[in-house]
C-alpha cells in the first residue's frame, strides 16, 4: 500500500520525502540508491535532500527567532524532537510499505506512430491491450526516441544514452560498440531472469571484446510459432514466447522480458485493413498533409494500423496470462515503438511523426496514481535508469556508461497529472546514417531539441539526399504504396510540393510549430519573428550536445561516416550500382529509382 505522503506532510515539506532519491530530477550517471541484492529498504528509501533542507530551514528559523525574543535554548531542541517525531513514523510505514523489486515487461513495435491507440482517441486503430495498460496506468504525450531508426533507437533504450554518444551505434546496420553494456545485460548480473522474444537490438553485429554474440536484451524465446493473419506478419507466437519464458522464470526470482514485435513494420498485404482487418477508408479522420490523400494512400494506412493491431493482440494476452499467474500487480509494463511509421517524411527522418511516439506505463503496486495523462517531455533514454532504479542497482555497480537519461520515477511516483515536473520541459532528437544509399555510405546528421510544442532541426550536410539518393531508390525509406504515390509527384508541377516535403533537399535550419503544423511542411526558420526563438533552440541544443561531447559539436562529424555499414554484402551500395552492379537491397520497389534531373 503506497502513502499518499502529501496528506501527511506540511505542505513546506517535499511532497514526496520517502520516494527513491533518483525520483527527482537529476543528471544518471550518479545512479540510484541500493544494491544489487535488494537491501534493506532503509538504505534504498531515504529522506531526500529537500526534506534535510527544510529541516534546516525550520531550525534556522526558530534560531533567528529566540534571538529575537530570547527564548531559552531547549525550545529549540524541543521543536526538532516534535518535528522528528511527526516524520519517523511515516518513514518507517512508507518503507514497510514499498513494493519489492518489479518484473518488467517491455514491449516495443516496430514502426507504430504517436497518437495510433485507442486511449489516444484514434477510431481507425484499436489497441484494447494498450488502452488498458494507459487506463491502470500513465499514457504519456510527450515520449520521443533520440533517433528514429530501429538499430539506433534501440541503442538508445538499452543503454540509456544518446545515439550520438555511443559511437558507431549512432548509426543503423552497425558493429555495436563492445564497451557499451546494456540495462539487460547489466540486470541478468544482478538478480533478474532475462529474456526476450522476436526482435532485440538491431538490424547490426553486437559481439563482445572476444568477439563472442551478445545476448543485447536477453536469452532469446521464440520456439512458438502461429499462423499469421497475412503472408507479410511474421509467424512468431510473441505471447506463447512469453509464456514459455514465464515457465523458464525461476520462482521467486524478478524478471526481465523484451517484447520485441516486428509489426507494423513493412510490407503489408495491400488491401489487408478492410479486407481481414473489417475497416474502412472513410475511417480515416486525416491523412498527413506532407502525401497525397488518395485510395491508395488510405489503403496504406489502414494496412498499417491491420499490422498494429497484431501487435496489441498479443501484448493483451500477455496481460491476461500476467494476471491470470498472480503476476500482473508486481510488473512494471512498458508499452511503445522504436519509431514512427514507415512512411514518407517519417521513419528514418526527425520530424514529429518519425520521433514522437505512443507510450503507456502501468505498475499496480508501484504506480501512485493511475488513470493519468503525463503531459512532460520524456525521451527513450530515461527507460534504463528507471528499470536499474526499480531493481535497486546502483548505476556505478552495472559497468554500464554514464547516462544521459534519468529515471521515470518522479512521474510514476507522483499522483499530478499534466504536467508533473517542470524540468522535463524538452528532449533532444537526431540522427546520422540511418541507412545506405549514398556517396561512401555517407548519412544525413541532423541534430534538433523539442521544446514547449516548437521542432528546431539543424542540418549539417545540406548538399545530401535526406531520403537518400534518386539513383538507389531513396533508400532511407521503406518501399510502399504511399511513397510511390508522392514519388509519382516529382514531376507534376501541381502536386511536387508532397516530393518536396518528403525527398527534396533541405536548407541548414528548419524550425516549426508542433500544435499548429504538426506533420512538419510550413518551415518558419527564415521569417524574421522568428530569429530569436530559433537563436535560442540552436543555442540550448549547441550547449546540450557540447556537454555530452557530440563529435558534431567540435569538427569531427566525418566519424559517423567512417564506421563500417555491418552487412558486407551492401556496403559501398551506392557507388557499386553506379559502377553497374545489380544489387537488390529487399527494402525499396524498382519504381523508387529515379534518375533524371533533381
Amino acid at each position: 500500500m503506497m502513502v499518499n505522503r502529501s496528506s501527511i506532510l506540511p505542505q513546506a515539506l517535499d511532497p514526496h520525502p520517502f520516494a527513491p532519491i533518483t525520483s527527482r530530477p537529476h543528471r544518471t550517471g550518479l545512479g540510484p540508491i541500493g544494491t544489487s541484492l535488494g537491501p534493506p529498504l532503509d538504505t534504498v528509501f531515504q529522506a531526500p535532500s529537500s526534506l534535510r533542507q527544510n529541516r534546516k530551514r525550520l531550525y534556522s528559523i526558530h534560531l533567528h527567532r529566540n534571538d529575537q525574543h530570547r527564548e531559552p535554548p531547549n525550545n529549540i531542541f524541543r521543536a526538532v524532537i516534535l518535528l522528528l517525531g511527526f516524520i519517523l513514523p511515516h518513514l518507517t510505514a512508507t518503507a514497510a510499505d514499498a513494493p519489492a523489486r518489479p518484473n518488467i515487461l517491455f514491449a516495443i513495435a516496430d514502426d507504430w506512430s504517436y497518437g495510433h491507440a485507442g486511449a489516444y482517441g484514434c477510431k481507425w486503430v484499436k489497441t484494447p491491450g494498450f488502452d488498458r495498460v494507459a487506463e491502470q496506468g500513465i499514457l504519456f504525450t510527450h515520449a520521443y526516441t533520440p533517433n528514429a531508426k530501429c538499430a539506433p533507437s534501440r541503442s538508445c533504450i538499452l543503454t540509456g544514452r544518446n545515439s550520438w554518444q555511443l559511437k558507431a551505434a549512432a548509426n543503423h546496420v552497425c558493429y555495436f560498440p563492445a564497451e557499451f553494456k546494456t540495462y539487460a545485460e547489466a540486470l541478468g548480473e544482478h538478480g533478474y531472469f532475462v529474456g526476450m522474444t522476436q526482435k532485440g537490438w538491431g538490424p547490426g553485429v553486437a559481439n563482445d571484446a572476444a568477439g563472442k554474440p551478445r545476448q543485447m536484451a536477453g536469452r532469446p524465446f521464440n520456439r512458438c510459432k502461429a499462423a499469421p493473419p497475412t503472408p507479410q506478419i511474421g509467424n512468431n507466437d510473441y505471447a506463447g514466447n512469453f509464456e514459455d519464458f514465464l515457465a523458464a522464470a525461476p520462482k521467486g526470482q524478478p524478471w526481465c522480458f523484451w517484447y520485441g514485435c516486428v509489426e507494423p513494420h513493412r510490407g503489408y498485404e495491400y488491401g489487408s485493413g478492410i479486407a481481414k482487418g473489417g475497416k474502412k477508408l472513410s475511417d480515416i479522420d486525416r491523412v498527413p498533409s506532407c502525401w497525397p490523400d488518395n485510395e491508395v494512400v488510405r489503403n496504406d494506412l489502414l494496412d498499417y494500423a491491420f499490422e498494429a493491431e497484431h501487435f496489441d493482440r498479443h501484448l493483451a494476452r500477455m496481460l491476461d496470462m500476467l494476471e491470470k499467474q498472480g503476476l500482473l500487480d508486481n510488473t512494471l509494463v512498458v508499452v511503445t515503438s522504436d519509431n514512427g511509421m514507415p512512411f514518407p517524411h517519417d521513419k528514418g527522418q526527425a520530424y514529429q511523426d518519425a520521433n514522437h511516439l505512443p507510450l503507456a506505463i502501468m505498475w499496480k503496486q508501484g504506480i501512485r496514481k493511475t488513470g493519468r495523462v503525463v503531459d512532460d517531455y520524456v525521451s527513450f533514454i530515461d527507460f534504463a535508469p528507471t528499470f536499474i532504479e526499480l531493481a535497486r542497482v546502483r548505476w556505478d555497480q552495472t559497468g554500464m556508461a554514464p547516462a544521459a537519461g534519468r529515471s521515470l520515477t518522479d512521474l510514476l511516483f507522483s499522483d499530478k497529472a499534466g504536467v508533473v515536473n517542470p524540468a522535463r520541459d524538452h528532449v533532444l532528437i537526431g540522427k546520422e546514417r540511418t541507412d545506405i544509399g549514398r556517396p561512401n555510405d555517407g548519412g544525413y546528421p541532423i541534430r534538433g531539441i523539442v521544446k514547449a510544442d516548437k521542432l528546431y532541426l539543424h542540418n549539417f550536410e545540406i548538399a545530401r539526399w535526406p531520403g537518400g539518393n534518386p539513383e538507389t531508390g531513396y533508400l532511407d525509406c521503406d518501399g510502399g504504396p504511399t511513397k510511390t504515390e508522392v514519388l509519382k509527384t516529382r514531376n507534376d508541377p501541381k502536386q511536387r510540393a508532397y516530393w518536396e516535403q518528403c525527398f527534396g533537399k533541405r536548407p541548414e535550419h528548419e524550425l516549426y510549430d508542433l500544435k499548429k503544423d504538426p506533420d512538419c511542411v510550413t518551415n518558419l526558420a527564415a521569417q524574421v519573428d522568428q530569429q530569436a526563438l530559433r537563436s535560442q533552440l540552436q543555442q540550448q541544443l549547441f550547449d546540450e550536445l557540447k556537454a555530452q561531447d557530440d563529435p558534431r559539436m567540435f569538427g569531427k562529424g566525418s566519424v559517423f561516416d567512417e564506421y563500417p555499414y555491418a552487412e558486407d554484402k551492401f556496403r559501398d551500395f551506392y557507388n557499386r550500382v553506379l559502377r553497374g552492379e545489380r544489387l537488390n537491397p529487399g527494402w525499396v520497389n524498382p519504381s523508387d529509382v529515379q534518375t533524371k534531373g533533381e
